[in-house]
């Protein structure tokens, strides 16, 4: 079992930045490529980034190429994901994921474990 908590959310203008974390316990971190999705109110849980167990190679969904940052910390066992040039469009809880994948897909069904999720708002 792997348990993982997110945090890092809150209220940015558009234009603004946020740096969500994402804490990881249990099973070795090492042992699992990460991802990070995003979920807005009626509607799917969608594919936003993703990084592989050494961190050697990221992932982005188009709208998020250039303006986010996946990144992983394995011996605080932490993933991050900074946000920048934030837009009223990125509002919405977002979700990080642990896979057994080598490549980490971008289906939420490739994923064994997730978190609660944290709330991320863009004011316009």
């Amino acid at each position: 079992q792997v348990q993982l908590v997110e945090s890092g959310g809150g209220l940015v203008q558009a234009g603004g930045s946020l740096r969500l974390s994402c804490a990881a316990s249990g099973r070795p971190f090492s042992d699992y490529a990460m991802g990070w999705f995003r979920q807005a109110p009626g509607k799917e849980r969608q594919f936003v980034a993703a990084i592989t167990w050494a961190g050697t190679s990221t992932y982005y969904t188009d709208s998020a190429k250039g303006r986010f940052a996946i990144s992983r910390d394995n011996a605080k066992s932490t993933v991050y994901l900074l946000m920048n040039s934030l837009k009223p469009e990125d509002t919405a809880v977002y979700y990080c994921a642990a896979t057994r994948y080598l490549a980490p897909p971008q289906s939420v069904g490739g994923y064994d474990y997730w978190g609660q999720g944290t709330q991320v708002t863009v004011s316009s």
